[in-house]
Order: C-alpha cells, then structure tokens, then sequence
C-alpha cells in the first residue's frame, strides 16, 4: 500500500496549497448561512424543545459542508488530471485499482472532516452546541465523508470536460444537500413532501449527525446509519468496477 500512501499525501498536498479556497471559503461561506438564517428565523422556529434554532443549524451546515467539500476534492482531481492528460501517469504506476480508490476517497474524507471540524470550532464561539453523543458525530462524519467522496471519484471518471462535473455538481449534488433538512425539520413539511425527503439519502447523514449534537433526530438514527453504510457500499462498488475496468480512463 505504499503506492496508494503516496497517492493519498499528495491528494492531501494538493487541497492544502490552496487552502483559502478549498478550506477557508467553505467555512465562511456556512457561517454566512448561519448568520443569516439564526438572524431571521431565530426566535420564530423551534424544531427540538430547548434547542435554539441557531444551534440547531450548526449540525446541518456541518454536514452540509463535509459532504460538498469530500465530494469537490474527488472528482475535481480526477477531472483535472484527464483533461490536462497526467492521468496516464496515475494509471501506468503500479497501483491497484482498489488502492486508486483508497487514496482518492481518503484523501477527500480530510478535506470534508477538516473543513466541517472549521465550521464547529468557529461557530461554537456564536453558539452554545451541546454535545449528545460524540462516537455518533464522529461516525456520521466519516461516513458521510467517504459516501460523498466515493460519489466524487465516480462523477470525475464519468465527466469527461468540467461542464459535465458541474452539472452533475449543481443538479444533483447541490439540490439533495439544501432539501435534506439542513435549514429545518421534515416534520415542519406536508406529509407529501416528508415522503420525498425520506427517498433523499442526504436526509439520513444530516438527521443522523444531528442526533450525535442533541439525541433527538426525525427518524431512528440506526436506520439513518443503516441507509448511509448501504448507500456506501453501493457507491464503493460502482466505483470500483469503474476503476477496475478502466471506464473513461483507459478506453
């Protein structure tokens, strides 16, 4: 696997040089959102009893941002190293495809961990957060870091130019992440549209990390684990026949 650490280091490396923009901007960008929706809303909602509204934002603007974050790190480098064509140097190491995956999931699970645990230890000096149960956010953390990030590695093998990934970025990852219950409760919605958020798999890791802060979630939290371990494996997999066959790399 000392290929595979190589490749996860200078994935790391690459996300850390520009840190301004794949670190600080994300964070700041959530604690906008936080400022602006505690502002208007704080006071008038109230989704779980002695919890402000404020905090309860903090969870969901967390996972939001771990997710978006895991998810850009993946596929951006895969889409940047087929267009510019380093990509050959990748595939003729002596790398499995199963350490390929390793390494680029890894290294997205960082930055999204790194960028969410920014997101908390600035946010707590604006809010009290309490803290329910802190194996449970560290769990969701890490699998909701590696589902989006496995979901980056298939979206950059799939996308062949960078308007194909920001399609996928903007039309799918994007609208899944604002409808998932970041800013509310799905019992605040009609029964139709609490339907539809259940089919959203993003729901799940937001309404499962929110449980970790306040032991109260929309749904049993073992069934938010259930879903998001099998969307994982489901994920995994793809990508990794993906991989293994060379689809879109070596073809």
């Amino acid at each position: 696997m000392g290929g595979a650490w190589w490749l996860f280091y200078k994935e790391v490396i690459r996300f850390f040089k520009v840190a301004f923009q794949t670190v600080l901007a994300p964070v700041i960008t959530a604690l906008l959102y936080l400022l602006v929706f505690s502002h208007v809303l704080e006071g008038r909602v109230r989704v779980f009893e002695d919890v402000p509204y404020t905090a309860f934002l903090i969870p969901g603007l967390m996972m939001m941002t771990i997710i978006q974050n895991a998810f850009a790190n993946s596929s951006s480098s895969l889409i940047q190293s087929k267009v510019t064509g380093n990509i050959v140097f990748i595939l003729i190491a002596p790398l499995s495809h199963l350490e390929l995956f390793t390494a680029y999931v890894a290294a997205a699970m960082v930055r999204g961990v790194v960028v969410g645990g920014g997101v908390f230890l600035l946010a707590v000096w604006y809010v009290n957060v309490p803290i329910y149960s802190l194996a449970v956010i560290l769990g969701f953390a890490v699998l909701g870091s590696a589902v989006l990030a496995t979901l980056g590695v298939i979206a950059g093998i799939w996308a062949e130019k960078f308007d194909q990934l920001a399609a996928f970025q903007n039309f799918i990852i994007m609208p899944l992440s604002f409808l998932s219950g970041v800013f509310y409760s799905i019992q605040s919605l009609p029964p139709l549209w609490q339907t539809v958020s259940h089919l959203n798999p993003f729901f799940y890791l937001i309404d499962g990390f929110r449980y970790g802060f306040f032991g109260a979630s929309d749904v049993p939290v073992v069934l938010s684990f259930a879903v998001t371990l099998l969307a994982l494996l489901m994920l995994a997999l793809l990508a990794l026949w993906m991989l293994g066959h060379g689809y879109k790399l070596r073809q």
